[in-house]
């Protein structure tokens, strides 16, 4: 019959089973690395991610400057005020502003271009840092032979902001943008070692 040697099962046959079983204990012991990332996503610092959508993105932003307490580090492709007290981007640069003044380390690194000084987006960055360093924040600038296009920040080493929002108020009032908010300081120290590798 096909499939038999002298009644018994063949080599591979054998070979097949025997494989299978121990596949099946292998995996029943050892979770694949794609289940070991699913389980992650599930650990208690990773559980603590919320999407802010639109203009969720601006409240929540505020508070948490609102609230930091030692140092906040942002790193953005555009922040551009105007000097009227009641747009978005000038209530943040006030709230930054008051953050500094009770004693919060403050950093901010902004795009600059190469060769481009009369750029749009280096005069609106160029103008926001001269407001803010006339209020005592460091305001640093990117190597000019890189594009650095990053919207985002950290506060306190512990709580990132990141995703598509510039710091415009078209971007924080009106555009379709999706950021996200995490609570992890694990995460903060590595978001805050490459944003410290950005600038001049």
């Amino acid at each position: 019959m096909p499939g038999k040697m002298n009644g018994k099962p063949t080599d591979i046959r054998i070979f097949s089973i025997i494989s299978a079983l121990f596949l099946c204990v292998f995996l029943w012991a050892e979770p694949c690395p794609l289940q070991a990332a699913m389980s992650d996503l599930h650990s208690p610092e990773n559980s603590r991610v919320r999407l802010l959508e639109d203009r969720e993105y601006f409240p929540a932003l505020m508070k948490a400057i609102h609230n930091a307490k030692g140092e906040i580090v942002m790193s953005f492709f555009l922040f551009k005020t105007n000097g009227y007290s009641k747009s978005y981007t000038d209530r943040l640069l006030a709230k930054l502003v008051r953050a500094a003044k009770r004693g919060v380390k403050i950093r901010i690194i902004l795009e600059e271009s190469a060769g481009t000084r009369d750029s749009q987006v280096d005069k609106n960055n160029r103008e926001t840092a001269t407001r803010l360093e006339g209020k005592g924040i460091d305001v640093r600038f990117d190597s000019p032979h890189t594009t650095t296009h990053t919207k985002v920040a950290v506060i306190d080493r512990r709580y990132i902001f990141l995703g598509s929002h510039n710091l415009t108020n078209s971007a924080l009032k009106y555009n379709h943008e999706l950021s996200v908010f995490i609570d992890s300081p694990s995460l903060a120290m590595e978001t805050l070692k490459y944003i410290n590798s950005l600038h001049k």
